[in-house]
């Protein structure tokens, strides 16, 4: 499953600045069991809008995640609230089946 979240800077601030603190809190939180990844993205004409996605092997297991407070987590992410403001979009199901390209294919 995928967890998905915008975040939108304040002005004064960067995505930068975030991005240092988001590196550090997913590092840990991707030790979690489940845990397949994540992926900050900045939106294209607004270098102060970003989007989140954390991949999950299931729904069960990022919510198990979530209900192990890990304090040097929560210290983490509470150092970034003064500056940012955070968006949950939502949970998503992985696609049941995925049509590409056949270039896209030989990419890889």
């Amino acid at each position: 499953m995928k967890y998905i979240f915008e975040v939108r800077i304040k002005e004064g601030h960067t995505a930068e600045e975030y991005a240092d603190i988001w590196v550090r809190a997913s590092e840990l939180i991707q030790r979690a069991p489940g845990a397949r990844g994540t992926e900050l993205h900045r939106k294209i004409g607004d270098p102060s809008t970003l989007i989140a996605i954390a991949s999950w092997e299931s729904k069960a297991h990022r919510d198990a995640m979530e209900t192990q407070h890990d304090a040097e987590i929560d210290e983490i992410i509470r150092s970034a609230a003064p500056f940012v403001e955070v968006r949950p979009i939502g949970e998503f199901e992985e696609p049941q089946w995925v049509v590409r390209p056949a270039a896209e294919s030989r990419k890889k």
